[in-house]
């Protein structure tokens, strides 16, 4: 496996040049999803290049050869289903990893979810669902791949799910425990069940889930109010993403890439 030291560093690496493919169907909230990557990735790498694709509700997709990464956003329905745009995603993510072999690839919680699938993987319902900034634990390999987190073994990152993924496809290796980080073994493909691109201020967005995820909302003032100071959290989604940044530059493994299923 490939980590940080193991190869020469660019002193002056060009900006990278980022695809994200927003994948929420029909949501009021898109404009402010692409904002979050925008407020991150200014902050962690102020040249990169983003360009958005709606790839749920105008079947968009960007050319992988005009891209460094491809970025599978979150979405809002169930990645269980095998609606028309869903399968379109599946195709994109198939096409990318035959034909574009050494593309990197992140996949951010409904993206995670659907890369495991993809691959072979189970989606499971959680017994119960996850939000606000979560401590995650990570694995050995975990700690090798994430330097600033090399001595706690934690990183935080703020969640909204209520989905899973059972367990790591083959030939992913988890980065963290409870199948919240996967590792590609051509280390192409990092996924992430956590939201490293969220905020507080985008997080607050999807509040009104409260109600029928936990049984509560505003009125109930305890519950709201360890929710908001969970939301508020300090986490590690710019140290994230600037080891993404830093992966981008990483080369594969050079191994055939498996198929997905």
């Amino acid at each position: 496996m490939l980590y940080p030291s193991s190869f020469p560093e660019d002193p002056n690496p060009p900006p990278p040049r980022i695809a994200v493919c927003l994948n929420s169907y029909n949501s009021r909230f898109l404009p402010a999803i692409q904002a979050s990557y925008v407020r991150v990735l200014g902050r962690v790498a102020p040249g990169a290049q983003l360009a958005f694709f709606e790839s749920a509700n105008k079947g968009e997709f960007p050319d992988p050869i005009d891209f460094d990464l491809v970025v599978l956003a979150g979405a809002n329905v169930d990645p269980r289903a095998s609606w028309d745009f869903i399968l379109k995603i599946h195709n994109f993510i198939r096409t990318v990893v035959a034909q574009y072999p050494d593309k990197k690839v992140v996949g951010i919680c409904w993206g995670h979810q659907t890369i495991g699938r993809v691959f072979g993987a189970d989606i499971v319902n959680m017994d119960v669902p996850e939000m606000g900034v979560t401590s995650i634990n990570l694995t050995e390999e975990g700690r090798k791949f994430f330097p600033h987190a090399a001595a706690t073994g934690v990183v935080r990152l703020q969640q909204h799910h209520r989905r899973e993924v059972a367990a790591a496809p083959a030939k992913f290796t988890p980065l963290a425990q409870g199948s919240q980080i996967f590792l590609n073994d051509n280390n192409t493909i990092l996924t992430f069940q956590g939201h490293p691109e969220k905020d507080a201020q985008t997080a607050r967005l999807r509040l009104h889930d409260t109600q029928r995820w936990f049984g509560f909302n505003a009125v109930d003032e305890k519950a709201w109010a360890k929710l908001e100071a969970q939301i508020e959290t300090e986490h590690d989604g710019d140290e994230i993403w600037k080891r993404i940044m830093h992966w981008i530059r990483e080369p594969s493994r050079g191994l055939y890439a498996p198929q997905p299923s």
